[in-house]
């Protein structure tokens, strides 16, 4: 790959590496998103035909150095929560078999400083809540169901 996606195999390459084998979806819950990088493979899987939807949280969706701007200009789905609380998840899910979760938000500080934990597990039953949940907030945080 011609493109500045990290080479060296450190926690972070396996994540891109895992995020780069989507195939044909990537659904994100995440609750901030800074990382330029990660940013990077997201819209690189979407420019290669990858269905990606994003669910985050609306305070954190605009703050300083977010990606998820750049990542709606390119065309990405995204919607976020409208409850005062944190829509706090941190899970990926790859072509709906592969789940990536843990503490970690996709920041350069909690990449670059952190003590944080990713786990990544292909078990259907374990993937399975997690599709569920995803698909409960899509639907639930769609525009048209907002009432203001």
């Amino acid at each position: 790959c011609p493109c500045p996606l990290p080479r060296a195999d450190t926690s972070l390459s396996r994540l891109v590496r895992r995020l780069l084998s989507a195939r044909r979806s990537l659904d994100l819950c995440i609750f901030s998103f800074s990382c330029p990088l990660l940013a990077r493979a997201v819209r690189l899987l979407h420019r290669r035909g990858v269905r990606v939807r994003l669910v985050t949280d609306s305070q954190y969706m605009e703050l300083q150095g977010s990606q998820i701007g750049r990542l709606r200009q390119e065309g990405i789905q995204v919607r976020h929560d409208q409850h005062s609380g944190y829509m706090h998840h941190k899970f990926a899910i790859v072509d709906r078999r592969m789940l990536i979760t843990g503490s970690l938000n996709w920041t350069r500080q909690a990449i670059q400083s952190n003590r944080e934990n990713v786990l990544v597990v292909d078990d259907a039953e374990c993937v399975k809540p997690f599709l569920e949940e995803f698909e409960r907030m899509w639907e639930e945080y769609n525009p048209t169901n907002y009432s203001f």
